[in-house]
């Protein structure tokens, strides 16, 4: 058994995918691997997800340490925006492998 942030996973791919798992997370980490974007820039990003379920996402990716949200109350409106953490950009190399297996995957085997 494994232990990250207070759960168990039997193995570390189990670990992997109960990071970044789901069918929102990595499509949200891709969206960041270049920049910050703030909440209603990703919504646009993200058409087809249901505010609940991006918001849970978003959350438990910060719980997990992957992301890091920086809300701005100087001024109306607020202003929320996410980033990846140092922890979280370590995940680049598998976001974009993903990414590129997908491309692949269309390219050839689609019909």
């Amino acid at each position: 058994m494994h232990t990250f942030k207070g759960k168990e996973y039997p193995c570390c791919t189990s670990l992997t995918m109960g990071v970044i798992g789901g069918k929102w997370k990595t499509v949200i980490l891709y969206h960041l691997l270049e920049k910050t974007l703030r909440y209603s820039e990703l919504r646009k990003k993200l058409p087809k997800v249901t505010e609940r379920t991006l918001s849970l996402q978003l959350k438990a990716l910060e719980e997990d340490g992957i992301l890091k949200r920086k809300v701005y109350t100087s001024k109306p409106p607020l202003k929320v925006e996410y980033s990846l953490t140092e922890f979280g950009k370590t995940l680049k190399p598998l976001i974009i492998s993903i990414a590129e297996w997908g491309d692949f995957a269309i390219n050839k085997y689609s019909s």
